[in-house]
């Protein structure tokens, strides 16, 4: 057997920079900007996942993250990251340049250096590709976009109109009235030699309108020095977008969504309406699938053939099997739910959850750590905790299975082809043995036989002479 690493022709070895040190005042928060949630994950996770999809195919890439506010959360994030990630702290922020300065000694000088940002969460890989490949390893590279209102952006100026050769880039606030109606703009991201990068970040200066090391200027010094500047451009102008208010996170989180539903669409899959789907995580749907309004995956959530999922289900961690259905309102975790059940309306499956084919949990019910073998019901109004349920098994309205005694849990085994009555709670450990039968009202604290009726109630008795209490006048 051949345990050689496939590698993936399309991945590049490159030096990853992030710029992740900004303060993100526009949000209006204590969390650092990257670490707010775009599809259940940090703005920065997006890009650092993006980035590893691109440059690692030969595990000779180094990422380095610019961390300056919160930055002992920024290290917490990438402490859970699956590959190691060097880190430079930026004390102050005095632009980009300075920014990229603090990783130079985490550079490798033998591969260029692709700068990212932190909370531009939704460049590609295929983009990403484009500007590698463009750039090579002695161009410097630019991920350009034209846009129709490019205000407060920086303007790619180029040799004799808009076709030509890029000379430098200038900011808004630095631009000429002329330069200014230029409307292809400078992304921020990078490809550079890191050996030439590194000399052109010493001779940096901030004499400018903002009093701030600008990276772009590397742009006219690669001129001057002979290198050539190459521009690649992305599919979209939304891969450049980034985050600096609530209003462009929501933005970019819808834009997210839509890209993820188009996908499922294309693949055959019943999106109802493709502006009201929340993925948080990885969702794979077989054929013939069918997803309502207002549903919420998170974590890694697998639907097998011929799964109708109904409307403003939360769905985490879990499988859903073949030709199962799943009714309006249920929030299901990490649960396996068995082939052609019928759960819901509002029904709640907690973790550890497994049913098996043809189980039918009703309106109310909640299932923790429970196992419910096949044909079995529990239609309504219901909890089963830390139980093991047969086959062909039907518990009624209003049943308990009573696993906690305020310090431990115990568990409660109801084996097949058994049916407990309503309003009946079962005090584990218990069983309720093949075939028995609990009559409605029962507190079983014993084990119940096979194929036998138990029953636990007081003697009815009516009280004669009886009157209802009034209510007094005041």
């Amino acid at each position: 057997m051949n345990d050689a690493k496939v590698v993936n022709p399309n991945m590049v070895n490159a030096n990853v920079v992030i710029l992740a040190a900004g303060m993100g005042k526009r949000m209006q928060s204590d969390l650092p900007k990257v670490l707010h949630p775009l599809a259940g994950k940090p703005l920065l996770a997006h890009v650092l996942d993006t980035a590893r999809s691109v440059c690692s195919g030969r595990g000779l890439s180094k990422v380095c993250v610019i961390y300056g506010h919160g930055g002992a959360a920024v290290q917490a994030l990438l402490a859970q990251q699956p590959q190691a990630v060097a880190t430079a702290r930026q004390e102050q922020q005095l632009g980009t340049g300075h920014a990229v300065m603090q990783a130079l000694p985490e550079l490798d000088d033998n591969a260029p250096t692709l700068i990212l940002y932190g909370d531009v969460p939704l460049t590609t890989a295929a983009s990403l590709q484009a500007l590698l490949a463009a750039a090579g390893n002695d161009k410097l590279g630019i991920l350009t976009v034209v846009q129709d209102d490019p205000t407060g952006l920086g303007r790619i100026v180029r040799a004799g109109g808009p076709h030509g050769a890029i000379t430098r880039i200038v900011e808004q606030k630095d631009a000429t009235e002329a330069e200014r109606a230029i409307k292809e703009i400078n992304s921020g991201i990078l490809v550079v030699p890191t050996v030439q990068l590194k000399k052109w970040l010493g001779q940096l200066d901030n004499r400018n309108a903002q009093g701030e090391y600008y990276l772009t200027d590397i742009v006219a010094m690669a001129v001057a020095d002979g290198v050539e500047v190459v521009s690649a451009q992305p599919a979209a102008q939304w891969e450049v977008a980034g985050v600096n208010s609530k209003v462009q996170l929501a933005e970019l989180e819808r834009i997210h969504q839509r890209n993820i539903a188009q996908r499922l669409l294309e693949q055959g899959v019943t999106v109802l309406d493709p502006q009201r789907l929340d993925v948080r995580g990885e969702l794979t749907c077989g054929r013939d699938v069918t997803i309502d309004v207002g549903c919420v995956f998170e974590g890694k959530v697998e639907i097998g053939d011929g799964v109708h999922i109904g409307a403003h289900n939360v769905i985490v961690n879990s499988r859903i099997l073949a030709g199962a259905r799943i009714k309006p309102f249920c929030h299901i975790e990490e649960a396996v739910v068995g082939e052609v059940s019928v759960i819901g309306p509002y029904a709640r499956l907690r973790p550890g959850t497994v049913l098996a084919e043809d189980v039918h949990v009703g309106n109310f019910v909640e299932i923790k750590n429970g196992q419910v073998a096949a044909h079995s019901k529990a239609n309504h109004l219901a909890y089963i905790g830390d139980a093991t349920i047969g086959a062909r098994v039907n518990i009624g309205a209003g049943v308990i299975t009573c696993n906690y005694d305020g310090a431990n849990k115990f568990r409660t085994v109801i084996e097949d082809d058994a049916f407990v009555g309503s309003d009946s709670q079962l005090v584990a450990p218990v069983t309720v043995g093949q075939g028995a039968t609990i009559g409605a009202g029962t507190t079983l604290t014993k084990d119940a036989p096979a194929g036998k009726l138990t029953v636990s109630r007081p003697r009815q008795v009516t009280i004669e002479n009886w009157t209802r209490p009034v209510k007094l006048k005041k």
